[in-house]
């Protein structure tokens, strides 16, 4: 519920698509967009009913607000009428009504919670509720100074029983440096299991443990009577992060401005030496700065962003970030899946990756909000990127024989990343192909890359198709059908193991979704990027 409405993203003919789970939309009237919504919340107008007043609201009472034109819902222990926003909500009226004069906040988070709702709803913000929800006994740690391993970490009785085995840490000196080592306890850890940010005198990393995330989060403190912000001049920008996979052991080692003992590591912050399903955690943004930006086709560019030098970010193949611009003072989020810079970089010989640069594929809307904005940001602005998010397991591609890929559009971006994974490390794969669909031969995303590609690796084939050809078009033309798929889909042995990746408009998905699985092709072997 609570969906930022957006002409932009996803526009009726979007292609950017992100993890599983897409719901329908619902037609905005005209005059209901997103930025006419931000209008009315600079108007002056009284949104909440109450005159500028914000009060304590009691159960009772929230029930009380359970209409269409009275409707009030709670998230995170804030009441705010939403009854002004009703035609302005994308999923429409009734999605909202579900959580009418009650506790939304289950119901948000399972459908976006990575909505900045506090910035898009503050002038419906009637209050808060006047009883807080119970504080779970692990919130809040014992404000005491980090001097080595924590006891245990802070894990729920339900939790520790169900989901994986607690990680542990511990960190160790030398006179130059200081090492923080992280016992995840799993052995299919990896570089872009671990998320670490140091800003200013706060460091977190966060690691990706299954659906959980374990979170050390500190305010470094090289003495127990340091100043906080003492360490942002203590610690080097840069540092580096180590995973030995056999053992699941994570180290991060940071460089020491002063040859000096430290007495203790730091101060713990919320939710640190925690760990709690990845769903329950709020997202995590550092501002990275545009270096390029260069066309792709008519519409569409390749952005490259470069993390700062305090983060340790990567993000793993088939998921998204979000990103985020403030547009008229209304903080505006939206998804996209990174790219490689290049469909043939990665053939190269094996190099040390330079791992501080996030590429994207972006078409522009002229008519939308986002897309604009973020094509307007000169070379050496800032633009907020979130941890990853997604759903699709790397575990997918293990003795995977047939891969096949249906894009159509910017559907293509998640393509990218798991072409070239595929063909640099898939050892028993025989046959990679993609349907790329289009409108016009312009429209066609590095077409020349995609056909040099399929000329140097012979178990690559790429078709595209096009809806609107001109008369001079000799390849397929037409709409995703049974005919071009049960062609396009042969396997290479009768019993081979596929898997079927499948990325576009939710009409496009969804047709395609129908026909696949009419084809006999099982849930197992098909892989949908749709709309969040």
């Amino acid at each position: 519920m609570l969906n930022i409405p957006s002409q932009a993203f996803p526009a009726p003919s979007s292609q950017q698509r992100v993890a599983s789970g897409g719901r329908s939309k619902v037609p905005l009237k005209q005059g209901r967009s997103l930025m006419d919504w931000i209008r009315l919340t600079k108007s002056g107008k009284d949104l909440t009913g109450l005159k500028g007043r914000l009060i304590e609201v009691t159960e009772e009472e929230l029930k009380k607000h359970n209409t269409k034109d009275d409707c009030w819902i709670c998230i995170r222990g804030f009441v705010y009428n939403v009854s002004p926003y009703m035609e302005y909500h994308p999923g429409g009226e009734d999605e909202l009504m579900k959580a009418a004069g009650s506790d939304g906040t289950d119901l948000f988070d399972q459908v976006h919670r990575w909505v900045n709702y506090e910035s898009m709803l503050k002038e419906c913000l009637v209050g808060r509720m006047a009883v807080k929800p119970a504080v779970p006994k692990d919130y809040h740690e014992e404000k005491k100074v980090l001097n080595g391993m924590l006891p245990k970490s802070q894990v729920p009785d339900a939790l520790a029983k169900e989901g994986p085995v607690s990680p542990s840490y511990d960190w160790f000196q030398t006179d130059s440096l200081v090492t923080i080592v992280i016992y995840t306890k799993q052995k299919d850890v990896n570089l872009d299991s671990v998320i670490v940010d140091h800003q200013y005198d706060s460091f977190r990393a966060e690691t990706i443990i299954k659906d959980y995330s374990y979170l050390i989060h500190i305010v470094l403190s090289r003495s127990i009577y340091a100043i906080a912000n003492e360490l942002s001049h203590a610690i080097q920008e840069d540092f580096s992060v180590r995973v030995v996979a056999n053992v699941g052991k994570i180290e991060i080692v940071l460089k020491k401005k002063e040859n000096t003992s430290w007495e203790c590591l730091g101060h713990p912050l919320e939710n640190h030496n925690s760990l709690i399903p990845k769903k329950d955690t709020g997202l995590y943004y550092r501002k990275c700065q545009l270096i390029s930006k260069e066309d792709a086709t008519h519409d569409t560019k390749l952005f490259c962003l470069m993390l700062p030098p305090s983060t340790h970010l990567q993000v793993p193949i088939g998921q998204h970030v979000y990103l985020k611009l403030t547009i008229t003072g209304t903080e505006i989020v939206k998804p996209y899946t990174p790219v490689s810079d290049s469909l043939l970089s990665e053939f190269k010989e094996p190099v040390i990756p330079n791992n501080k640069y996030i590429y994207f594929l972006i078409k522009i809307y002229p008519a939308g909000l986002f897309t604009p904005e973020l094509d307007h940001l000169q070379i050496g602005d800032f633009v907020s990127i979130s941890n990853p998010e997604g759903n699709f397991k790397i575990a997918q591609f293990q003795e995977l024989e047939d891969l096949f890929l249906l894009a159509a559009g910017t559907g293509f971006t998640p393509m990218v990343k798991i072409l070239n994974y595929a063909l640099t490390n898939i050892s028993s794969l025989r046959k990679v192909k993609l349907m790329f669909f289009n409108k016009t031969e312009d429209d066609i995303i590095w077409r020349s890359q995609l056909e040099k590609l399929a000329f140097k690796d012979k178990r690559f084939d790429v078709e595209f198709v096009l809806s609107q050809p001109t008369s001079e078009w000799n390849g397929k033309k037409g709409c995703i059908s049974p005919g071009l798929l049960s062609e396009f889909l042969k396997r290479s042995l009768d019993n081979s193991k596929v898997l079927i990746c499948i990325c576009g408009p939710a009409a496009f998905t969804e047709q395609g979704m129908r026909m696949l699985h009419d084809l006999n092709f099982s849930k197992d072997e098909i892989h949908a990027f749709t709309a969040s």
